[in-house]
Parts: structure tokens; C-alpha cells; sequence
């Protein structure tokens, strides 16, 4: 699963109107302090990985050490109906009164009253924004006011399979790769090793998080504008960014879109078919337990005019309309402690947000170099692209892009019709 290790593709869409009749914007609770220890109360927790249950009982076990009449029943739904069921919630103001939000719907669910700003937890000092990647708390804020307090994150770097490098006879990636250093690489390895069925690299263009986004902020381009108001798509650099992928599977370099259809790019690495391949933190656990695990590692992305990733993370939120706004507040600052992320990294459970406790994640697979994605997060990391109804232009994206990667129509022109389009729906967006 990616956007919470998140395949950013098209995401179950909230609309607007439903959410806007639930109410508007939450009242600004005031700041009173750590709520008191033998306070009484019930709440919910939801969130979709299932795979994280240990670790979220662990917390809630932990929480439970110091708050221990504040009982907390998990809601857990799978990825496929968690928005579904969020938005027939919402619209009958019964979310769970903390759970978890990702960056393509936050804004929707912000800007509609549906969650609590975290004022009151950074004015009483639970919680300090500056524990987390400036990025996320970026992610997680609007008009002023942050809302979510960031659980983990995801950025992306370049994996690579030693072992068909040195087939091929081409030197491996550096820290400062280029794009033409990646472009020659990934087409001298599909030349030679052709017959092999070996690809250079396999494209990974379902959802922009681990490929266009990062290649059109590396080229110097943005697929939104800082206000969320314009798309990007029709900016010269941004076209620039979409063109090597085009490019890539053109010459020969990647599998087609076909190809990449029937096996996804993870598997065409997994099964060392492919020499690199662009994704996240996510594949830690997958890659150790494949075939090529002892082939691979981890290097920064190829850079254009600047280095670039995106940067992606879960936020812990609390909703508007809970009656217990006390104990789910207090449960949503543990959640944002060190020790939280700790008990994460420590249980494998997830890279956590918590600046500085990332070793415990870092030191899982030495041998993968995960280092690389902890640097990216302070170093040259930007915030996944969103705005208050991100699904709507998402779909765009998967409808339209396609064409362009596959030849099938002008880069350029796929572009600017997207921008055209996405600047219609950023304009009914209120």
C-alpha cells in the first residue's frame, strides 16, 4: 500500500458537499493543559493497516500506563473501504474520535469542520511541531492552523540491483547522479541483458508519488502551486519532468505501459527483471524478503536542476465533532511522543515522524542504505501535492497521463490539457 506507504494513484474521492453540510469550521478549543490523569472516558481509534495492530495495541497499552480510565477501542478498516466508510461517518458525525488522515484528503475534510486544530496541544507544549519534518507539518496544515500530528513518513530514493550492474558491465549509482548518468545506465543495462528479458528500470507511473512528482521537482517544475490554487502541469519544467518517463519506456529502457500493467514495477525488481527501479521506505520489508535482497541498495534519486523527492506521511487527527475532546486530544499528543515513535521503529511497524528516532528503522537492513531516505526528509524534501479536493485532479492524472507515457500523444499536449482541466476543478474548489 502506498500514501500511507502509499501508492499515491487516484484516491477514494469525499465530496465537498456532503462534508460542508455537516458544519463549518470547529471552534478553537482553548488551551488547558495536559488533561488529568484519572480522567473517564471512551474512545475510538481508526486506521487501515492492519498489518500495524501489534504496534498500535502497544501503543494504546502504553497510553493506557498513564491514562488508565481512558478506554480506546481500534476501528480497524482495510485501505479498499476506509475513505468509503469515512465519508458516510463524516456525513453522520460519527468519525472515530481519532483516526488516521493522509495528505490528498486532509484539506477536504479540514476546510468542511471535520477536524480539531492541534493549537491547544502546541500552546499547552504536548506537543512541539518542531519534533516533526517541516514538510508534514506542512502537509497537515491549513490556513494557519495544523491539524494532524505526524505519525510516520515515506520519501523516495533510487534502488538498485548490484548484481545485473555488474552483468551489464555499467558502474553503479553515486550519491550525485545525474539524469543522464540514470538515462545512459538504465538504457546500456536493457541493451545488453535484452535477451535475458532485463530492463534498465521499470517505471512506477500508477500515482505520481514515486516517479513524476519527484522528476517534476527535479527538473524544476511543481504540479501545484504553493497556494494549491494553479496546477503546474503546464510549466515547461514540469513537461520536462514527465518527458523522461516517456522517454524511458520509448527507447527501450523500461517495460511498456502494457507490460507494466500486468506486472507491476515492485515485482519486475523483486524478481530482478529490472536493474532500478524509484520508490520509498514501504519496500523495505518486501525487498528483504525477495529473491534479489542481497543485490540491492539504496542511493539518492538522480538529480536535474535541484535534488528533489516527495515527502508523504500519516497524520493522527482528531475529529471535530468528538464529545470527548479531552481524552482524544490527550491520546492524539501521546501518539506524537518519542516514545510512540520508538515503540514503531523498534516493532518495524513504520518509519516513524518523530525527528531522531528513526535509527531503530535505519538499522533494520544495514545492507539497504536506509539512511538515504531519512536524509531526504530534511534535506531536500517537499510536500506531496494536495489541495482541498485532490481525488477530483487525481483522477485526471490517471486518466490522462497514460497517453503520454505511452507514446500515444505528445508529452506537452497531455500536459497542458491536464492543466487546463485541473485548473477548472482548483476553481470550483471553495
Amino acid at each position: 500500500m502506498r500514501l500511507n506507504k502509499l501508492s499515491l494513484g487516484v484516491v477514494a474521492a469525499v465530496t465537498a458537499v456532503l462534508l460542508a453540510g455537516c458544519g463549518g469550521s470547529p471552534a478553537e478549543q482553548k488551551s488547558s493543559g495536559p488533561a488529568p490523569t484519572d480522567l473517564k472516558a471512551n474512545i475510538t481509534y481508526g486506521y487501515w493497516d492492519a498489518n500495524q495492530t501489534p504496534a498500535m495495541d502497544k501503543l494504546i497499552a502504553d497510553f493506557n500506563a498513564k491514562y488508565p480510565n481512558i478506554k480506546v477501542t481500534s476501528q480497524v478498516t482495510p485501505w479498499a473501504q476506509y475513505w468509503t466508510k469515512l465519508q458516510t461517518q463524516a456525513s453522520s458525525n460519527t468519525l472515530p474520535d481519532v483516526f488516521w488522515m493522509n495528505g490528498p484528503n486532509f484539506q477536504l475534510y479540514a476546510s468542511n469542520g471535520q477536524l480539531a486544530p492541534i493549537t491547544p496541544l502546541v500552546d499547552s507544549k504536548q506537543v512541539d511541531p518542531a519534533n516533526y519534518p517541516d514538510a508534514l507539518n506542512k502537509l497537515y496544515s491549513l490556513d494557519g492552523k495544523q491539524y494532524g500530528v505526524p505519525k510516520d513518513f515515506d520519501t523516495i530514493a533510487l534502488w538498485y540491483n548490484k548484481k545485473i550492474f555488474a552483468e551489464a558491465g555499467v558502474a553503479v549509482p553515486t550519491n550525485d547522479w545525474t539524469w543522464a548518468e540514470f538515462k545512459t545506465a538504465a538504457k546500456t543495462i536493457s541493451d545488453k541483458l535484452k535477451s535475458k528479458g532485463i530492463y534498465g528500470v521499470a517505471t512506477n507511473l500508477v500515482g505520481g508519488q514515486e516517479g513524476y512528482y519527484d522528476s517534476i521537482l527535479q527538473a524544476g517544475g511543481n504540479v501545484i502551486s504553493a497556494d494549491g490554487k494553479t496546477s503546474g502541469y503546464d510549466d515547461p519544467k514540469s513537461i520536462k519532468g514527465l518527458q523522461l518517463w516517456a522517454d524511458l519506456i520509448a527507447d527501450g529502457s523500461s517495460p511498456n505501459m502494457q507490460q507494466m500493467s500486468d506486472t507491476p514495477a515492485n515485482k519486475w525488481f523483486d524478481n530482478g527483471k529490472a536493474a532500478m527501479i524509484w520508490t520509498g521506505t514501504w519496500m523495505v520489508s518486501e525487498v528483504n524478503a525477495s529473491p534479489v535482497k542481497n543485490d540491492v541498495t539504496v542511493v539518492p534519486l538522480p538529480k536535474d536542476e535541484r535534488a528533489a523527492t516527495v515527502i508523504h506521511g500519516i497524520g493522527n487527527v482528531v475529529s471535530a465533532k468528538t464529545p470527548n475532546m479531552q481524552a482524544a486530544q490527550a491520546f492524539q499528543a501521546f501518539l506524537g511522543t518519542k516514545e510512540a515513535a520508538l515503540a514503531q521503529a523498534t516493532m518495524g511497524a513504520a518509519n516513524p515522524a518523530f525527528n531522531g528516532t528513526q535509527q531503530a528503522f535505519v538499522d533494520s537492513v544495514p545492507s539497504f542504505n536506509i539512511q538515504v531516505f531519512e536524509d531526504a526528509a530534511t534535506k531536500y524534501a517537499f510536500p506531496f501535492p494536495v489541495s482541498k479536493n485532490t481525488a477530483a485532479w487525481n483522477q485526471l492524472e490517471a486518466t490522462l497521463l497514460p497517453d503520454a507515457f505511452s507514446g500515444k500523444k505528445p508529452v506537452g499536449d497531455v500536459a497542458k490539457d491536464l492543466a487546463t482541466q485541473m485548473n477548472a476543478l482548483l476553481a470550483k474548489e471553495k
